[in-house]
């Protein structure tokens, strides 16, 4: 049986009297991009804290390459890469002398740490500002240098919290880059409420909503969470509302402005038939019919109840 890489035991945090996560169970066993979703106060920055040994939960354990963050934190802590939303650097050190501060924090020996930081400069992309001042570089730059941190004592698993927050799209863009490029070979955890960073970087979805875990699967299954349940139809020559309505399979129509309509069925097929039929036979002139296909941000809504 393959060891998981990550592994969270009936997790659950308290604070004071409201519990922020209750009883969160889930393994990940694969390299790969794994997106941590949930919209704001959902409970995914108390997990990701708490699997990172920032926070020490009130009930349950995190494995992480089989060692307890309960029982024995430094140990596991070795095998986690952890770059939170504001990156934990001192504006003031250079590039070079920021990731040989990181790796004497992670007990690189000082025979490695020369090679440690150059193997994290050129991962990262920024050996030619390794004697930069980290104050005087961009924002995308500086996640840059982060994201080199946190990788620097090479770590099964790293961790990200909303990576390209702030960032320009072109900065994005880099980040998503190196992200997808980091996660080659290792196990990497990004945590995010924006639906567009999940579609565009993950492999995998972890959701959490109101401190529980909804869904667990692959992007494209959470892609196709809902199936589709709608029509989009343009017709020039425009009906009543009500024909459209009567027709068999359709279930209900709302009207989108101009020829446009949005149509509800119980029976894709039989709805679309039904559509070209009454369109030939009335003149409706059909310009435009297709199937939707759920939106990352409908899933979103359904699985959050909201």
């Amino acid at each position: 049986m393959e060891e998981a890489i990550v592994k969270v035991e009936h997790l659950s945090h308290r604070y004071s009297v409201q519990w922020a996560i209750r009883d969160i169970n889930f393994e990940i066993t694969k390299n790969g991009i794994y997106g941590l979703l949930g919209s704001n106060g959902a409970g995914k920055s108390t997990t990701m804290n708490i699997m990172c040994g920032v926070l020490k939960q009130t009930e349950g354990d995190v494995y992480i390459k089989g060692v307890s963050m309960r029982e024995n934190p430094v140990e596991a802590k070795k095998h986690i890469g952890f770059l939170p939303q504001v990156p934990p650097l001192h504006p003031d050190l250079t590039v070079t002398e920021m990731l040989e501060y990181s790796a004497e924090l992670r007990h690189i020996p000082d025979s490695e740490v020369k090679h440690a930081v150059e193997v994290a400069l050129e991962r990262c992309g920024i050996t030619h500002f390794a004697k930069r001042v980290i104050r005087n570089l961009s924002g995308g730059y500086k996640q840059r240098v982060g994201i080199a941190q946190a990788i620097i004592h090479n770590p099964d698993f790293v961790v990200l919290d909303e990576p390209t927050n702030g960032l320009d799209p072109n900065q994005i863009a880099e980040v998503r880059r190196l992200i997808k490029e980091i996660a080659m070979d290792r196990t990497v955890l990004l945590s995010t409420h924006i639906l567009p960073e999940v579609q565009a970087t993950c492999d995998y979805i972890r959701m959490i909503e109101q401190g529980k875990v909804v869904f667990a699967g692959t992007i494209d299954e959470f892609d196709n969470y809902i199936k589709p349940s709608t029509l989009l139809i343009c017709l020039d020559a425009m009906p009543p509302v009500g024909e459209i309505a009567a027709l068999p399979g359709v279930v209900g129509v709302d009207e989108l402005g101009g020829p446009r309509f949005r149509v509800q069925f119980s029976d894709a097929r039989e709805a679309m038939d039904k559509i070209v039929e009454a369109s030939f036979k009335n003149g409706w002139q059909l310009s435009e019919l297709r199937q939707e296909k759920s939106s990352l941000d409908t899933i979103f809504a359904e699985l959050s109840k909201k």
